[in-house]
């Protein structure tokens, strides 16, 4: 069981990876869409709005990062920040790559160090920056599968 808080109060929630749970402080997504995957579907499905983009370049930084995941250029990512919805695919991109730094949060034991750790080129992804493959839904996978070895000691 695993006990976290989201939008002023505590939740209980029996999950196989706890890892995952841990939400990033100061970005407005609901709480069980990181561990439910009804809850993930539907707010995908209902799209994430512009300002949860702000508040996780805020978080989390990255900026060029976000630019690329969203398909758009520098100078219009600031139109984002309005709209009330970023659409289905925008949203499960954002949403996912939520989960990524979300997970590598838990495995390091905080923000710095799983950001530390995206940012550093890894030989086992051919030199790559973790953070570089998070761009695409293959490369989330690749990532978060390395996470979850981390976790249980099997990485190098």
């Amino acid at each position: 069981m695993v006990l976290f808080e989201a939008s002023g109060h505590r939740e209980k929630l029996a999950v196989e990876h706890p890892a995952a749970v841990q939400r990033i402080e100061g970005i407005g997504v609901p709480s069980a869409a990181f561990v439910d995957q009804a809850v993930y579907i539907r707010t995908v499905r209902a799209g994430l709005s512009g300002e949860v983009v702000k508040q996780a370049i805020d978080a989390i930084g990255h900026r060029d990062f976000f630019v690329r995941l969203l398909g758009t250029t520098s100078g219009h990512l600031n139109r984002l920040y309005d709209r009330k919805s970023l659409g289905p695919a925008r949203s499960e991109g954002l949403l996912d790559t939520l989960r990524i730094f979300a997970a590598a949060t838990a495995a390091f034991d905080g923000l710095e160090r799983a950001q530390d750790w995206l940012g550093t080129a890894l030989p086992a992804l051919e030199g790559d920056r973790p953070i570089d493959l998070c761009d695409t839904f293959e490369g989330r996978r690749l990532v978060r599968e390395i996470i979850r070895k981390i976790e249980y000691g099997e990485f190098p």
